[in-house]
């Protein structure tokens, strides 16, 4: 089964954007090392903080890309761009970030001004289902939690094999649903793409399928569920802990919402989380 519709896009810009719960979530991303993704633990006993877990994450992405020097990559869904910073201090590449937010696109040409970047990354506002550029542009792309947002997934992955060159690696970190789903975990979806703007939930099957159906092959699939399930409880428990500010800028009904749904994510066994690199045939 898919979760999607095609015509969302404008309340996921909107939580990007946003200024009351948005611009706290942002402190709390500071606090995190400039991060707001899943982070990455070895085991139960792995007490690494937030902002060294988030980073562990975004390197395994970095190994699954295989990025070699001189490659143009595509950032489907960049943020304020954190992770693609550290692609380039790790990796001589050239980077075009691409965002449906305004304000994401500013913070992350800032942040590549300041870390001394910006002759190397590029970031743009622009739609995933629609992307501005040519046939066959980028060497290399990836998208770190970003394909849940877009309404269609299948146009999105449509597209990157379109401005992809053949051979080339997509490397995706995305949560997928774990079938059959119970009713009770149907509705704990339905909160959570309500709370967050997601609209592409889907079976690992299903996602593969889409990958193929485009000319991706996948290479490389790990399913770090167990690695990631603390995020959700982390994240929780700093959204509780800044509550107040976070009514003070929004209906207190809505901050709740997205406090419960955060740990949804932790506590609803259908949830997964996978990582899968793919090539382009």
């Amino acid at each position: 089964m898919t979760v999607g519709s095609p015509d969302m896009n404008n309340d996921v810009a909107n939580f990007y954007n946003g200024s009351g719960t948005v611009r706290v979530a942002g402190k709390i991303r500071d606090r995190w090392g400039g991060n707001l993704h899943n982070g990455y633990w070895h085991d139960d006993a792995d007490d690494a903080p937030p902002e060294v877990a988030t980073e562990r994450l975004t390197d395994l992405m970095i190994d699954l890309l295989e990025p070699r020097p001189g490659q143009n990559v595509l950032d489907i869904g960049c943020g304020i761009g954190k992770p693609a910073f550290r692609l380039l201090r790790a990796h001589a590449v050239r980077l075009v970030g691409i965002t449906i937010s305004e304000s994401q696109v500013e913070q992350a040409r800032v942040g590549a001004a300041e870390a001394g970047l910006a002759d190397r990354a590029t970031f743009e506002y622009a739609d995933a289902m629609r992307l501005p550029f040519p046939d066959d542009s980028f060497d290399a792309a990836w998208a770190l939690e970003s394909m849940f947002h877009v309404p269609d997934r299948d146009r999105a992955l449509a597209e990157a094999a379109r401005v992809l060159r053949p051979k080339s690696r997509l490397a995706l970190a995305d949560f997928v649903l774990r079938t059959p789903i119970s009713e009770a975990g149907m509705q704990v979806v339905d909160r959570i793409c309500e709370t967050f703007g997601v609209h592409s939930f889907s079976s690992l099957d299903d996602y593969l399928a889409q990958l193929s159906s485009h000319g991706f092959t996948a290479l490389d699939i790990r399913d770090i569920s167990d690695n990631v399930a603390r995020t959700g409880t982390l994240l929780a428990d700093a959204w509780e802990s800044v509550r107040e500010q976070l009514v003070e800028n929004g209906n207190s009904a809505e901050v709740d919402a997205m406090i419960s749904a955060t740990r949804d994510f932790t506590s609803t066994p259908e949830f997964g989380y996978v990582l899968i690199s793919a090539t382009l045939d």
